[in-house]
């Protein structure tokens, strides 16, 4: 199991995103390595830091503006080589379709249900964390 999962998080509101840290805490689900958080207010920013590589998983804030975390989403998908898993906050569970739309892997409707967030990111995390872990003890 790798050290621990770097977790990207994109709002320009400072206060989800800090509500997206605590939901999470220090570690998402028990067989998961601890939680890095990379906060991100605007598009270059997200794009930076994906390119950079390093994350393991993307929280993207469909209310952010002027760059939705929605579009945002489906921009990540198109440009970035083996793009992380991608869970998208939604103003409202009729937005679902919008975030099949982006391309997200996941939607969690605001505000944010610590339980619920927790849950649908440890899911994506084991999706992109296990597959490198199984790599090496297969050496």
């Amino acid at each position: 199991m790798q050290a621990t999962a770097t977790v990207l998080v994109y709002s320009d509101d400072a206060n989800t995103r800090e509500q997206v840290r605590l939901a999470v805490g220090r570690r998402p689900a028990a067989d998961l390595p601890p939680v890095e958080f990379v906060e991100c207010a605007t598009l270059p920013a997200v794009l930076t830091e994906l390119e950079n590589g390093g994350i393991d998983a993307c929280v993207l804030d469909g209310e952010s503006a002027p760059a939705g975390g929605m579009g945002v989403c489906r921009q990540i998908k198109d440009e970035i080589f083996r793009c992380p898993p991608v869970l998208v906050l939604i103003g409202r569970p009729q937005d679902a379709w919008l975030a099949t739309w982006s391309r997200a892997d996941a939607a969690v409707a605001h505000p944010v249900d610590p339980v619920a967030l927790s849950d649908t990111l440890a899911i994506l995390l084991r999706r992109r964390v296990e597959p490198a872990s199984k790599a090496v003890a297969a050496r």
